[in-house]
């Protein structure tokens, strides 16, 4: 079945504020066999090293964390450079996944000038990621509830660039609540995009939360995963609502 890894910054958010270190030791606790995170550069990158050591887990995946949107106009030797660094800590942790997004819409602009600004950007980036021997997973996002004006929504959108771009350095993560919302089609994008994707999030729909009783039907995807013979990490980035660890043993359950 699919190799799960949470997401903590969406697992034991609440007061007193649990440190990443000691989320990651959470996740090994529940059984799971890796973790993913956001942004790196606020981090304590010592701890979560320690910790990461400590309990064996496999870091899936984190953000590029520029700071800076690839729609932006002007801020291309900010982007590739962002790369670079995020590579370093990619090294460190053993991970061989960057997620990146996209950034808004530019005002007044054109969706196609727009991308082949963003199409340059990423065959910098994708020349870096390449040669450091990680890959960015390019992320659609839904604009409809999560991230309004967001810029790249579709897979077919994301499946288009990564393959102008041609490069082993870029992908696709395919998040699967932001495409129920966004266009459905969930297991025949899989299919079709399957040669593209290098990372998975899943969530429930509607709210974000577990993904049992919502419109994704989780154990009939996840039979799809595993039948595609996709090798890479499917994420659990979702806000739990009946307890992190009753959520987590919830989807191990799908697995079954």
């Amino acid at each position: 079945m699919p190799k799960l890894s949470v997401c903590i910054e969406m697992f034991w958010t609440g007061q007193p504020f649990v440190p990443f270190q000691e989320r990651i030791r959470r996740v090994a606790a529940a059984g799971y066999p890796a973790y993913e995170f956001w942004g790196w550069r606020a981090k304590d990158l010592d701890a979560i090293a320690g910790a990461t050591a400590e309990t064996g887990l496999a870091v899936a995946g984190f953000a590029v964390d520029p700071g800076f949107a690839l729609t932006t106009p002007g801020n291309d030797a900010v982007m590739t450079q962002a790369v670079v660094e995020a590579a370093a800590v990619a090294h460190r942790l053993q991970c061989s996944s960057l997620i990146l997004t996209t950034g808004n819409e530019v005002a007044g602009e054109s969706w196609e000038i727009t991308r082949r600004r963003v199409v340059r950007k990423l065959r910098a980036m994708s020349h870096v990621a390449a040669q450091e021997g990680v890959r960015i997973c390019l992320e659609p996002l839904n604009p409809f509830v999560d991230h309004k004006h967001y810029w790249l929504t579709t897979m077919a959108q994301a499946g288009d660039i990564v393959e102008e771009v041609d490069s082993p350095g870029l992908g696709i993560l395919y998040d699967l609540y932001h495409q129920q919302l966004t266009e459905g089609k969930l297991i025949n994008n899989l299919h079709r995009h399957l040669h593209q994707i290098g990372h998975i999030h899943t969530a429930g729909v509607p709210g974000r939360h577990e993904l049992l009783g919502g419109e994704n039907d989780y154990a009939a995807i996840f039979r799809a995963i595993d039948a595609s013979g996709y090798a890479g990490y499917v994420g659990l980035e979702f806000r739990p609502t009946i307890g992190e660890e009753a959520a987590l043993a919830q989807t191990l359950g799908l697995l079954a």
